[in-house]
Order: structure tokens, then C-alpha cells, then sequence
């Protein structure tokens, strides 16, 4: 059997791997077009921000290590310009030398990846100072670019990609301007919780616009100044894009290859397309949701691994198959760590779940050995009570609530699964009731007996003019800073004695500044037969975000 992959980054060296392990007797042969193999895409904006020195340790392996480890053939900036199906068989040309030649395979893998996608204006001529991350002679393009000493950068998009470099040049002395076409960061993630991102971006001094494109481009072979369409001036020195990527499916389909909803490579579970003995991994392929089972597109490193590793089991006759994905992510921006798995608030309603809305707010470890605020946004459906997603967003202990919670899903947990959990915990790592068995106690409790409000409902229901009694159960001094709109102050320490000056039959209301105390006090008004009460999830703290999020945003 002989074994072509096209690509040899992380999808298409898992699948030479994985298939020599499997087997001796397959003759397993790579092309890329590129100079590089199996690099680290993610490590590159940590090399250009001088977090890692040198540029070999994201290129750890080559050619010649693959041929010796696993005498598998890799022939570097080849490029695989035309196959012929009914034949099996591939015309490569060596860019190089120019020469072409004709090749033979029994098996053949997809693994082209991504290309960057370059917006318009940027698309219409090429300039010397702009740049795309992608690969590893990118990293090196805008190392030697460098050497001149840029101050100012424009980043055109704000997903992973926009602000890691974000975060590195600003680490490397430059002033960053960020242009992105939706009206928040990394738009996969829910507003509410990217608008604490912002914030703390612009606490550091970037200089972020949203809602708006870049419409004109001044200069020649350089860009000087950029205008957006809603007419702000940029003078960039520097400009990387960062607008996302697109699949490379063009030679796929010119031999027949089927597209999926995401205009990425339609595979089945063994990764196989809809010709026979072809198959598709990473950033070239669809994958699926865990939770929904629908066609989803999510172009990471991880996952790209795992297919590569499916599909090298899978040609030599193992019994490996895709289990789909969360869509689970995390990266950081300065001191703030940022991560999602499953749905999103947004995501699910689309699908029509009717969802619970959790905001837990708080320390990632013990306060007292340096904890510091971590809050967590996760949904569970109301009628299983199983989790759908979360996001979360703090200085310590993200990765592993997110992964913890995306193990939770992919086993379909329900929030009342998570409080029973038996994790880790001492003071340097976590609190007593770790906020993951918080989220899922919280969240059981709101299914069962306490139900909870957002901000967003909350408001949106006082707006519909509909009759609402609430309690700030805090005290004087958190009132009179600040508080929700039509709230009356009842303390906690006050309440059983004044519940009387209350009206049982009017839904209610409580909160304090995080949630503990209005969750109290919401018992409490429940036990003294209050027909409806609502504890308004994240409490105080959270409400005033949300309003200067819709400030913000209504400019």
C-alpha cells in the first residue's frame, strides 16, 4: 500500500506517524509546498514577542528526522498541482527546480490546511509592512521586518491570532491599534463576557475600535496611513492581518471532493470524504458538534493532531473514529486568561434550547495565598439539566475549569454531576467549594428551586413595563455606590422582619454584589412563601458590567 499525504504540518505528520506504527509494510510519502514541517503555528506570536527565543524550537523536527524515525519520505516545497482519481495518480512539481513529475498512490490524505484570509483593501496589491501569521516563514518575514524598529501596529481582526500579537507587541514596546469588523473581540464568545477582555485591553493601552474596516489604503510600496469607513486616521508602521482563514479546498475540488456546510472537506466520523480511499484532517476538514451532532469548523492545533492520528489508525486497518468537538479554546491577553468550550449563550438559543444562565464569580484559589477573581459564564439546558458550555475569564485557574467542564459535556453531564465531583483542592490551588462544584450546585439549584435572572432578562423584562419587585440585600454603602435600577435596600441581616413590607405576589428579585447573598436571601423569601423569586445571577458586580457593556457598545 502506498501512502500519499499532501501537507505536513500537525494533521499530516500524525498521519505518517500513526500509519508507521501501525505498520511496516506501507510505503508513506509527504508533500508540501512549504519549507517547513510540523510547526507550531500557535508558538509563533511567542517567538515574535521574544517569549521564545528561537525560532528551531517551533520547527522541532524535519525531513530527515522523519525519514530516520520513521522512514517515512517528506519532499518539502513540492506542490501537488493536479490528481487524477480514476487513475490514482498525483502531478508534483518541485518548485524549486521547476521539474514535474507523475506519482502513484493507493491511499491519499488531505492535509492542505488554512490560508489567511486577506480582506479587502489589503487584497488589491501587496505592501512591504503588512503581514499574516500563519507559518514559520512568516515568523521570520516579520523577524527581519522588526530589525527597523517599528512604534506603531495595526492588527486587522481580533480573534486568537489578532490578540496574541496584540499582547506580544504590546510587550515589545509597540503602540497596537485594533480594526475589527464585529462590534467585539473573538466573536465566538459571547459580548457580555468578551466585554471584560476589552476593557481590560484598553486598560493597557490598546487602542481598540470595533464596528468598523479599513476603507482606503495610502502609500506605495509601504502602507503610511489607513482610513476605516467610519473615518478614523491610522499611521501604522507595522500591519498584521488577522481576519481568519479559509480552507484549502481547491485542489480537493477540482478531483471531486465534497464541501460541507462550512465550505471545509465533508468527512464522516473515519475522517473518509465521499471518494473512495481519500481521506481529509485538519484545517482543510469539517468536524462536528459533541453537543448538537451538526457540521461545525473549528481550525485548531489540537484537533488537527487527533484527526491526523484517526486517519493514519484508520488506512491501516485500526478502528479509530472522530468523536467531534466543543469548539474548546483558551488564550491569554496580558495578565488575563480567557477560555470557552461547548455553546455559547447565543449558540445555544439558535439551536432552541431553553437555557440557564449561570455568572459565577469568584476566587480561582484561596484568597489569602493570592486568589484572585475568576468568573465563569456556563449554560445547562432546562429540561435535561445537562451543561451545554461555559466560558471564563481570570488571572489563574481558567484552563482547567474549562477543562473540566469540557469533560463534564463530552460525557453529557448534568449540572447536578458537576457539585459531586471529586477534585483537587488545597488553599494554593483552589477553595474548599471549588468553583466548578459552585457552578454545578448553583446551576442544579436554579433547575430545581431558585431560578436565576441576567442582567439581560432582567432589564429587558423591566423595559417590557412588567411589574417587578427588587432587593438589594447589601449594605448602605453598596447601595449608594451603585445599584439596579428601581431596587429598594432591604439588608440581608434586616430581611426576616421586613419581608412583611413585601408583596408575596409580585415577582421578586434579589441580589447583593456576587450572588451569595441574594441566593440567601432568596431562600429566605421562598420559605416565607413568596409565590416567585429570582436571585440575579452574578449579583451587582455583574449588572453594572453588562450596563456599561451596552453603553459602550450603543456609542
Amino acid at each position: 500500500m502506498k501512502i500519499v499525504v499532501i501537507g505536513s504540518v500537525a494533521a499530516g505528520t500524525s498521519v505518517a506517524a500513526k500509519a508507521r506504527r501501525n505498520t511496516e509494510e506501507a510505503e508513506i510519502v509527504v508533500y508540501d509546498q512549504g519549507k517547513d514541517i510540523s510547526y507550531s503555528v500557535c508558538g509563533i506570536p511567542y517567538h515574535i514577542g521574544g517569549e521564545v527565543e528561537e525560532l528551531s524550537a517551533l520547527t522541532p523536527r524535519n525531513a530527515a528526522w522523519f525519514k530516520k524515525r520513521y522512514n517515512v519520505s517528506v519532499f518539502t516545497e513540492h506542490k501537488v498541482t493536479h490528481i487524477d482519481q480514476t487513475n490514482k495518480q498525483l502531478e508534483v512539481t518541485d518548485l524549486v527546480s521547476g521539474e514535474k513529475k507523475l506519482e502513484n498512490y493507493d491511499v491519499l490524505v488531505f492535509a492542505t490546511g488554512a490560508s489567511p484570509f486577506t480582506p479587502p483593501p489589503f487584497n488589491q496589491k501587496e505592501y512591504d509592512n503588512v503581514f499574516q501569521v500563519r507559518n514559520i516563514q512568516d515568523a521570520r518575514d516579520i523577524g527581519d521586518y522588526s530589525t527597523k524598529q517599528p512604534k506603531k501596529a495595526l492588527i486587522i481582526g481580533a480573534g486568537f491570532i489578532g490578540l496574541e500579537m496584540t499582547e506580544q507587541l504590546v510587550h515589545k514596546g509597540l503602540e497596537v491599534t485594533i480594526v475589527q469588523l464585529e462590534d467585539q473581540v473573538m466573536p465566538p464568545m459571547d459580548a457580555d463576557m468578551t466585554f471584560r477582555v476589552e476593557e481590560h485591553m484598553r486598560a493597557k493601552g490598546v487602542n481598540l475600535i470595533l464596528s468598523d474596516t479599513v476603507k482606503t489604503i495610502e502609500g506605495e510600496t509601504s502602507v503610511e496611513r489607513v482610513i476605516t469607513t467610519n473615518g478614523v486616521t491610522i499611521e501604522p508602521d507595522i500591519v498584521i492581518l488577522s481576519a481568519g482563514v479559509r480552507p484549502n479546498t481547491e485542489l480537493a475540488k477540482e478531483m471531486g471532493v465534497e464541501l460541507g456546510a462550512s465550505r471545509a472537506i465533508a468527512v464522516n466520523k473515519k475522517m473518509q470524504t465521499n471518494l473512495p480511499d481519500v481521506y481529509a484532517v485538519g484545517d482543510v476538514a469539517e468536524s462536528f458538534s459533541v453537543i448538537t451532532g451538526k457540521p461545525i469548523y473549528r481550525p485548531l492545533g489540537s484537533t488537527a493532531n487527533k484527526m491526523g492520528r484517526i486517519v493514519g489508525d484508520v488506512i491501516t486497518g485500526g478502528d479509530l473514529e472522530h468523536r467531534g468537538v466543543l469548539g474548546t479554546g483558551i488564550f491569554r491577553i496580558f495578565d488575563l486568561h480567557v477560555g470557552q468550550t461547548g455553546l455559547t449563550e447565543k449558540e445555544a438559543k439558535k439551536e432552541g434550547y431553553d437555557v440557564e444562565i449561570l455568572y459565577n464569580i469568584k476566587p480561582d484559589h484561596a484568597e489569602y495565598l493570592g486568589g484572585k477573581e475568576l468568573t465563569i459564564k456556563a449554560l445547562a439546558d432546562k429540561e435535561t439539566g445537562r451543561i451545554l458550555g461555559a466560558q471564563a475569564i481570570g488571572q489563574g485557574g481558567v484552563d482547567k475549569r474549562i477543562d473540566v467542564i469540557a469533560t463534564a459535556i463530552t460525557f453529557k453531564a448534568k449540572s447536578e454531576d458537576l457539585f459531586h465531583l471529586d477534585l483537587a483542592y488545597a488553599p494554593p490551588f483552589a477553595t474548599t467549594k471549588d468553583p466548578i462544584l459552585y457552578t454545578g450546585m448553583a446551576l442544579d439549584n436554579a433547575l430545581k428551586r431558585n431560578p436565576l435572572l441576567t442582567p439581560a432578562e432582567l432589564i429587558r423584562r423591566q423595559n417590557s413595563g412588567e411589574k417587578l419587585q427588587i432587593i438589594d440585600t447589601r449594605s448602605k454603602k453598596d447601595y449608594d455606590k451603585s445599584h439596579v435600577k428601581g431596587a429598594i435596600h432591604v439588608p440581608l441581616a434586616e430581611l426576616r422582619e421586613r419581608n412583611v413590607e413585601l408583596d408575596k405576589y409580585v415577582a421578586t428579585v434579589t441580589y447583593c454584589n456576587k450572588g451569595v447573598t441574594g441566593n440567601a436571601s432568596q431562600n429566605l423569601l421562598l420559605n416565607y412563601g413568596f409565590e416567585k423569586v429570582y436571585n440575579l445571577s452574578g449579583g451587582n458586580k455583574n449588572y453594572q458590567s453588562y450596563l456599561k457593556m451596552l453603553k459602550s457598545k450603543s456609542k
